[in-house]
């Protein structure tokens, strides 16, 4: 008997900045995971998908990814893609850098 499907979000990396972004439901890309598309049907989630994979130019590792409905928006559901969505651990740059800019301006 299959698995039921779960949730999903389609993550993959900008590529010239390499920062995490997600498929927004207008068919955008957004560096907010609560912006994300929470794609509740399996069939949908493939059509998403390779929608999503037109744009195989601009952004590179396009894939599905677990996630649940938070009162924000999508939340991820495994440590992996939260840890993603947080940024570089080994130093501040990107997203970090610009929230320790903007608290340092405080």
């Amino acid at each position: 008997m299959p698995r039921p499907f779960t949730p999903k979000v389609i993550t993959a990396n900008d590529l010239l900045e390499g920062d995490v972004i997600y498929f927004t439901a207008d068919g955008a890309w957004s560096r907010d995971l609560a912006e994300a598309e929470l794609i509740v049907d399996e069939a949908e989630a493939q059509l998403r998908l390779l929608e999503a994979e037109r744009d195989a130019l601009s952004v590179v590792g396009i894939y599905l990814t677990d996630a649940k409905a938070g009162p924000n928006g999508p939340e991820p559901v495994h440590f992996r893609e939260d840890f993603r969505r947080k940024g570089p651990s080994n130093y501040a740059h990107g997203k970090q850098e610009a929230k320790l800019e903007a608290l340092e301006n405080v």
